[in-house]
């Protein structure tokens, strides 16, 4: 008679481990595992679905349960919690609608926890030229979306005359420079490049245009097909 094969409780211990850390945790944190998987699943979920799903038993903890029923991020109906995005937008369609009707921009911020695809949306969006996405490089303000309309966007004659009578300066290091000042990060790194052209012997200078020749009575005419571009040399 074979012996019976041995019982194997490592998984179920492992298991058994990550609940009690996960319930050894403080509040705070376990409300924001709770909120994670709301956020997550986008599902209608009672208190013994979240603590199956992510072992945080809201029933058994009044502390988790109080700061989950009332964090404002979280619709609880009196059984079920729901995620609550600020923006309650269902796909593509609904999310440039809303862009659409805040022609001074509108964070990515508020638009992130919208629906789980939205960053693909808003990309997409930008590829189809629907709307701006700006970055603030080296800024703490968020990144904005803009409709791309711009009979929305009506622009003061004084901020027009004043931004005409803005003086750049000639040499693309100052631009540079005067960008960083002012929190931004540029595009172009010209000094880097100048030193690099300089180590492999390119010239800086820009290519001078060849002096074009324009046609004289000289000039051997072989159109003779088109009379009318030299009407002038006869």
């Amino acid at each position: 008679m074979s012996a019976a094969p041995a019982l194997k409780f490592s998984s179920d211990i492992e298991r058994l481990q990550q609940i009690n850390t996960i319930r050894n945790t403080s509040a705070a944190a376990q409300t924001k595992r709770a909120i994670d998987l709301l956020k997550e699943t986008r599902q209608a979920l009672t208190a013994e679905q979240i603590n199956e799903a992510c072992y945080v038993d809201v029933k058994a903890n009044k502390d988790v349960f109080d700061r989950l029923s009332k964090n404002f991020k979280v619709y609880y109906d009196g059984t079920r919690f729901f995620y609550k995005p600020k923006h309650d937008l269902k796909d593509k369609t609904q999310l440039l609608k809303l862009i659409q009707n805040f022609p001074e921009g509108i964070a990515v911020a508020d638009l992130e926890d919208a629906y789980p695809s939205v960053d693909h949306d808003l990309k997409a969006l930008k590829a189809a030229g629907e709307i701006w996405l700006v970055s603030n490089f080296g800024s703490a303000a968020e990144d904005m979306a803009y409709p791309n309309n711009h009979r929305a966007i009506k622009v003061d004659d004084d901020l027009k005359q004043l931004f005409r009578g803005i003086e750049l300066p000639r040499d693309m290091i100052d631009i540079e420079k005067d960008l960083q000042k002012n929190g931004m990060k540029p595009a172009t790194n010209t000094g880097k490049r100048r030193a690099q052209a300089q180590v492999h012997g390119i010239s800086n200078k820009p290519e001078q245009k060849k002096k074009k020749h324009g046609i004289s009575k000289r000039t051997k005419l072989t159109n003779s097909h088109l009379p009318e571009l030299f009407k002038d040399l006869s």
